[in-house]
């Protein structure tokens, strides 16, 4: 059984900062990041604890107490802190959302999204964002986040869980499939 739930514990980003460095793009190989998906940026835990404490992240416990799957908040707060979002702040900025600039809305940006293999293909994505939704979106207009487009699965996952695509942009070198939920 998977509990959803709010980042309230230091192990807990210490278990997202584990699930980070198992599933990053520099230890996978090309066939599992292929099959599998991965995650692009790294952060550190002193930038984890900055970014739970802005807004603490979702995630998903097992029976065993570990971080089987985040999904990071990145509140405006905490621009100017990491390359790769950043990156994404200013993006999206320049975005519209049926007819409204994103720099209008109050939006919250995934900082990353990431589901142990052994959990993959429960609905732990969605079940996420359904949580995301349900205690952040008194407070925000949409949620926001990139994904890179050499990672089909996540997005597949996004799109599942109810994720349009606004655009596909280049920064920081790659490409990427900027996606988003309207919460208005």
């Amino acid at each position: 059984m998977v509990q959803i739930k709010r980042v309230d514990q230091e192990a807990e980003i210490l278990g997202i900062k584990d699930l980070q460095i198992r599933n990053h793009k520099s230890i996978l190989t090309q066939e599992e990041m292929a099959s599998q998906g991965f995650v692009t940026a790294e952060y550190s835990i002193d930038f984890l604890k900055k970014m739970n404490a802005a807004e603490p992240s979702i995630i998903a416990i097992d029976s065993n107490n570990q971080v089987v799957g985040y999904a990071i908040a990145s509140p405006k707060s905490i621009k100017g802190y990491h390359g790769f979002l950043d990156e994404l702040f200013i993006t999206a900025d320049e975005l519209m959302i049926e007819g409204t600039p994103v720099k209008d809305l109050n939006y919250i940006l995934i900082g990353q999204l990431c589901v142990a293999k052994k959990h993959r293909g429960q609905g732990l994505v969605t079940a996420m964002y359904d949580y995301f939704r349900k205690v952040l979106s008194a407070d925000y207009d949409c949620v926001i986040t990139d994904v890179d487009v050499e990672n089909p699965r996540s997005l597949k996952a996004h799109l599942k869980a109810g994720f349009q695509i606004l655009e596909t942009k280049t920064y920081g070198g790659l490409r990427w499939n900027v996606v988003f939920q309207d919460w208005r």
